[in-house]
């Protein structure tokens, strides 16, 4: 989807030190924290997201597609589904 290959090299590599907009680098501050301690979300992460210019819309739009990652890799998980060869372990 990005024209840029080195911007897509730098997010793969590290996306917390890749030149990300502010409202990208929020965003996956976002997900990552719903992702790995979803219970200490709280408003404050919702505001953060309103305060680089996302709309309540587009919140509840990246909230459904973290829950639909998490929820279809716990089904894999549970089922014992294998990776493919090509996506990385971590």
């Amino acid at each position: 989807m990005s024209n840029d290959d080195d911007l897509v090299a730098a997010v793969e590599q590290d996306w917390t030190t890749a030149p990300l907009s502010p409202e990208r680098r929020a965003m996956l501050n976002f997900a990552v924290k719903l992702t790995r301690t979803p219970s200490a979300m709280n408003n404050s992460d919702v505001e953060d997201l309103r305060n680089v210019g996302f709309s309540d819309r587009d919140i509840l739009d990246i909230v459904e597609v973290v829950a639909y990652y998490a929820y279809a890799n716990r089904i894999a998980d549970g089922l014992g589904i294998e990776t493919e060869p090509w996506i990385p372990d971590d």
